[in-house]
């Protein structure tokens, strides 16, 4: 069952991370659990997610919360624009030298920029806070737009491979993309997102 958490106390003990021009992102707290599992409990988020259970609960929501709080491989943060959360992005570290980016939006908030937005945020702190010399991402090849999110943020394509979705229960060709230190130092004049301590 799921209590009724004090948003203000849980979300004074974990300050904002990065903002830039629109956005703020912070590390998800119980707190979030409840707009996070109605923005996740979309068939159209999980299908170009590739971790996403569909349907998605509260209890989802919970568990993924309790598994990034501990101290890991995975550094992930919660998209919020207007004090309103609108999805997640995250880097993944646990395969030494083949770091991944991974983010979504509610459906709600596909359109508005906030992905490209958010997703050189989180390359900024990626850069800026680890030595690794390339991050990589993919995007299902049916779903353009998580494309051209990647190639704005200079990614350079590198192939295709087949990943699994949990949603879809199987795997499917995935557009793979790979973004090296210099060309993030070339193009960094593309934000002004900066750290919040």
């Amino acid at each position: 069952m799921l209590q009724d958490f004090s948003s203000v106390t849980l979300r004074e003990a974990r300050p904002s991370v990065v903002a830039t021009e629109r956005l703020t992102l912070r590390r998800p707290t119980l707190a979030d659990v409840r707009t996070i599992a109605r923005l996740a409990n979309d068939r159209r988020v999980a299908e170009n997610t590739r971790r996403l259970p569909h349907p998605y609960s509260q209890d989802d929501a919970v568990e993924f919360i309790r598994a990034t709080s501990e101290l890991g491989s995975e550094t992930v943060f919660l998209i919020e624009h207007d004090s309103g959360p609108v999805g997640m992005v995250g880097i993944d570290c646990s395969k030494p030298g083949n770091a991944e980016l991974g983010y979504w939006l509610g459906v709600e908030h596909w359109g508005q920029g906030f992905a490209t937005e958010a997703a050189r945020g989180a390359i900024d702190f990626f850069f800026e806070e680890y030595e690794d010399d390339h991050l990589h991402a993919g995007a299902r090849v049916t779903n353009p737009a998580s494309r051209k999110v990647l190639e704005k943020c200079g990614f350079q394509w590198s192939g295709v491979q087949l990943h699994r979705f949990l949603a879809l229960g199987s795997s499917t060709p995935v557009d793979c993309f790979r973004l090296s230190r210099g060309v993030w130092a070339s193009l960094k004049s593309w934000s002004s997102a900066r750290r919040v301590r």
